[in-house]
Parts: structure tokens; sequence; C-alpha cells
């Protein structure tokens, strides 16, 4: 599939058949993380990979760099928070949904989310995303700051220094008030 566009790649999503039994073993273990990541294929055009997700550890909120997909929950609930850009460009929520097993739902190239398993379930997510990741930008709220993370990083603040490709700070504008009382 070369070069895909969201309707082209929701019919290739459709055709993929994979059943729960042969994701799994490919989803990866969370370990420390919110999720367990493994890219089960990728060419130039697209990428897909397996998620496994951790109990009550959401991700940060991020976007998927120039990409574009679609999340599949194969297993489990995720819970799927929804961002927009502030003045100061910091993410702020404005949506948060419960998305069943057997959901599926479409990821805009510059939409800012977080997703967590918020039971004690197996859950587990298969993602297509056109083009592969490449230049994803992970927010940390309470640091007020943001990075651009390596290909092989998920969406958390890195720990891996080479997995740090580069930090941006966030800073809010002070308010008149604010000033006044520094």
């Amino acid at each position: 599939m070369r070069r895909p566009g969201p309707h082209e790649l929701r019919e290739a999503w459709e055709s993929i058949d994979a059943s729960l039994d042969e994701v799994l073993p490919y989803a990866g273990d969370p370990g420390v993380y919110p999720y367990g990541r493994k890219k089960l294929y990728a060419t130039g055009d697209i990428e897909i990979l397996a998620m496994n997700w951790a109990s009550h550890r959401p991700c940060a909120p991020h976007d998927h760099g120039h990409s574009f997909g679609w999340i599949n929950v194969m297993a489990g609930t995720v819970r799927h928070t929804l961002y927009t850009l502030d003045q100061d460009d910091i993410p702020v929520s404005f949506l948060t949904r419960d998305e069943p097993c057997g959901s599926r739902y479409f990821a805009p190239r510059g939409m800012i989310h977080s997703m967590e398993n918020p039971t004690d379930d197996l859950t587990v997510t298969l993602h297509l995303y056109a083009p592969p990741i490449t230049g994803m930008r992970v927010y940390d709220l309470e640091r007020c700051a943001a990075c651009v993370v390596s290909d092989d990083c998920g969406a958390w603040w890195p720990d891996e220094q080479r997995q740090l490709v580069r930090e941006i700070k966030l800073s809010r504008t002070r308010t008149v008030r604010e000033e006044a009382l520094s």
C-alpha cells in the first residue's frame, strides 16, 4: 500500500483479520511503562503496532508526529482522553471516553491524546499508522515541557538520553495578577 489516505487505510485495516490470540504473543510486556509495544509490520508507508496496556497507568499526552491512523481495542477497555492546545500551546483535556473491546477509532494527524487501561483486566490494542510514526511529541504537563522522542520510544518521557531527540520548554503566559504578585 503506497501512501494511503485515511479511507484507504481504513479499508486496509478492515481487511486485517487478526485475532487476540494471534496478536497477544507480540504485544509486549509493559514493565514499568504504560504499555508494552511491538512493531508487527512496517514499510515506508505504513506500520502496525501491538500494545499491551498496564493497569491504571496512563500514557502521556502525545501526538503521532506527521502520521494518522486507526486504533482497534482487541481486549479490555481503553480510557481515551483528547486534548486541545491552549493559547500557550499547552494541552488541555476536553473529552474523556471509555472505548470498549471491539471499538475502532481514527487518530487524525495532529491529534493530541492519551490512553490508559482503567481496569485490572487485560487490555490490548492494535494500531495502524500512515506513514510510520516519526517525530512524536510527548507532553509532561507537570513539568510544563514537551519532547520529541525517537521512533522506538512510546508515549512517555524517555528514560534513555538517546530516545530524547529534542526537549521543548513550555511556558504559561503570565497574567497581570501573577505579575503583580511577583
